[in-house]
């Protein structure tokens, strides 16, 4: 015998409530993902504090030639005119640089961030500096009022004075200006007369730096010609800026990396000498970022995103054994069901504040998967139904695991993955009646 159902006890109206738990259970998803960014921005904060401390970024270029020079301007409608000083800039017709680094890892309480010490060694030649480009008379330079210039960051990390050897004599650096708005600074020797340095056509030079820092360490390329070579026992090395090492590149899981450059001045897109203001040249630069390369918080995050998708096709696999099998599941079975799924994240997030993203996905997947398949021995009364929920859930996290570790293939996994899901609900799901209104009594 045949009896009449209400709307709500339908197929259909069920189908409706659980889509609404389902987006119901996403305000505790949301608060999971804001715990997680959080956490990430608590990272971001305790990295920034270490690295304060030890020496942030370092950019370093020179040295570069200073020499005033006075131009004179006519006064409008009178025969007067205006003197004013003005600066020629030469920079290095050959630059060659030795850099040694060494990376330690610092940590404080589950953070950690890789500090450096360098060693950086620097040598080359200077030409003439010429004038007649600009067609300024001799007697307009001030030779006597010569100077070198580096511009550097992150001054405060730097462990030994700076010294130049420019010919056969030796001069030090003072600091002269600094711009925050770019936060470099300008360090510059005493004034000097560069006619007597000039013995022959080209001038050498030389100087070291040993400084202290974080995160990254970049030179920009003055030099006509510029080589520079670095090695680092980092075995995670990101190589940044405008240009990338030549293919000498040298990469060991044992003893880092040495990596070189070769820059001729045609490469780069700034001149060789400047007259008047002088530009700014740190978006030119080169080198390596020295960071963790594994961010734990950002697979959290990205774990955290397939959360609606992993609630979803966890209810639509316990609706359609309902279905099926007839057996009647409570909603407030399916709420205790979503909250252990979004219980997951909450596992994995802490856990891998002590461990390994890896570790931490497995045991906060293998408990929830254990918890579930628990619960639903006892609600849908039958261990081969509980099996295939646990085995469900199984591949379906070992499924996000995938696609959180891709990066280039991410979406073509996520789409077939998806695919094949949708087939099978199709599969599972064609034999329900889905217009039934009436039950057997």
């Amino acid at each position: 015998m045949k009896t009449e159902i209400s709307f709500l006890q339908s197929t259909t109206a069920r189908l409706i409530l659980i889509g609404v738990l389902t987006i119901v259970l996403l305000i505790p998803l949301t608060f999971v993902q804001d715990l997680i960014t959080e956490r990430s921005f608590r990272k971001q904060e305790v990295i920034s504090e270490i690295t304060a401390k030890w020496g942030d970024s370092v950019l370093l270029y020179g040295p570069i030639i200073k020499i005033p020079y006075t131009v004179h301007y006519p006064v409008k409608n009178t025969t007067e005119t205006v003197s004013e000083t003005e600066y020629a800039y030469f920079f290095p017709e050959q630059l060659n640089g030795h850099i040694d680094v060494n990376t330690t890892a610092k940590k404080r309480n589950n953070y950690e961030a890789v500090v450096f010490s360098s060693s950086m060694k620097f040598d080359g030649t200077f030409t003439k500096p010429d004038f007649s480009s600009k067609g300024i008379a001799t007697e307009n330079i001030q030779w006597d009022k010569a100077t070198l210039l580096i511009r550097a960051n992150n001054l405060k990390s730097i462990k030994d004075g700076m010294k130049i050897k420019l010919g056969d004599k030796t001069m030090s650096f003072e600091t002269a200006t600094s711009d925050p708005a770019t936060s470099v600074s300008t360090l510059e020797t005493p004034n000097f007369t560069i006619s007597e340095y000039f013995t022959d056509e080209k001038l050498n030079f030389n100087f070291n730096v040993a400084y202290d820092g974080s995160q990254e360490l970049k030179i920009v390329p003055i030099g006509k010609t510029t080589s520079v070579s670095m090695k680092s026992n980092w075995k995670s090395p990101k190589f940044t800026g405008y240009f990338l090492p030549g293919g000498n590149l040298k990469k060991s899981d044992d003893t880092g990396f040495e990596a070189s450059w070769k820059i001729l001045d045609f490469n780069r897109p700034f001149a060789q000498n400047y007259f008047g203001d002088f530009p700014e040249l740190k978006n030119y630069s080169f080198g390596v970022d020295f960071i963790i390369p594994v961010d734990e918080y950002q697979k959290n995050e990205r774990a955290s995103k397939y959360g609606f998708l992993v609630i979803g096709l966890t209810f639509l696999i316990f609706f359609v054994i309902q279905s099926i099998s007839k057996i009647s599941i409570h909603i407030f079975n399916y709420t205790m069901i979503g909250l252990a799924l979004v219980m997951f994240y909450t596992l994995l997030i802490s856990i891998t504040e002590h461990s390994s993203f890896l570790k931490a996905y497995l045991i906060a997947g293998i408990s929830v998967v254990l918890m579930i398949s628990l619960y639903s021995v006892s609600i849908l009364k039958s261990k081969k139904f509980a099996a295939f929920i646990g085995l469900s859930l199984t591949g379906l996290y070992s499924f996000i695991f995938v696609i959180i570790q891709l990066e280039n293939y991410a979406l073509l996994a996520g789409s077939i993955g998806l695919f094949v899901i949708l087939g099978l609900v199709m599969y599972f799901s064609r034999k329900i009646d889905w217009n039934a209104v009436k039950e057997e009594v």
